[in-house]
């Protein structure tokens, strides 16, 4: 069963979420501020952490940034309504998804759901090794790797399943809709920038091809494209 710790310091928001998970076959525990959360998460038992910016002290921005010195466990933040600012930076500092305040429960667990999936499973059939180098990157699902001339590149799950899925389909225009799908696990919005802001932080790690070109191109109005080499 999958565990969740709660970091808000909304005493009845976490109530209400610790009753509604228990009811999906989520345990999960609520601490008030994000130095204790730090130090719950420097031990192993917690599979997502729900993430809120607004907090006392520490705020959930500056905790997400600790979070990530030394894990890569799947974080959601909530944000306030209209923040995109904060969200934006957020997705940014490695969350893996966001969901603004207030919120539907059923909605937190159906991105919580979402992000397990990633998690547990490679898109790859029958979670089969698939094994891909292409313009001097290279993948590997098994272990969620990826590297570029040889050396590792520290990416996101959601950034690691963008390049995964996208290297699959080298060659070949991935529309955006059907990309967010499958790394994040729904639909898109026509507000919610978490895609573009997720792709931008790979392109950034990725850096250009050999002879100085994206080796994601955007194709606009329609999606995405790895470039495929030529032969």
């Amino acid at each position: 069963m999958k565990h969740i710790l709660i970091v808000d310091d909304d005493t009845e928001l976490c109530e209400l979420l610790q009753e509604y998970f228990s009811a999906e076959d989520l345990t999960s525990e609520c601490v008030h501020d994000g130095k204790k959360a730090l130090e719950l998460l420097k031990n192993d038992g917690i599979d997502l952490v729900i993430l809120d910016i607004m907090l006392p002290g520490m705020n959930g921005i500056d905790v997400l940034k600790e979070i990530r010195s030394f894990s890569k466990i799947p974080v959601i933040m909530l944000t306030a309504k209209g923040d995109e600012i904060d969200r934006v930076l957020g997705l940014e500092l490695g969350a893996d998804d966001y969901i603004p305040k207030p919120f539907s429960p059923r909605e937190l667990v159906a991105r919580i759901k979402a992000v397990f999936r990633r998690s547990d499973s490679s898109l790859s059939k029958n979670n089969e090794n698939i094994k891909i180098e292409l313009n001097g990157v290279g993948i590997n699902s098994s272990v969620k790797e990826a590297t570029k001339d040889g050396q590792l590149l520290p990416l996101t799950e959601v950034e690691f399943s963008i390049l995964e899925y996208l290297m699959r389909c080298a060659g070949t225009v991935v529309e955006r809709q059907d990309l967010a799908f499958k790394v994040l696990g729904r639909r898109l919005t026509y507000d919610d920038r978490s895609l573009d802001v997720h792709m931008s932080n790979l392109r950034k790690k990725l850096g250009k091809n050999q002879n100085g070109a994206d080796l994601i191109k955007t194709i606009r109005g329609i999606g995405y494209l790895y470039v495929k080499p030529e032969n």
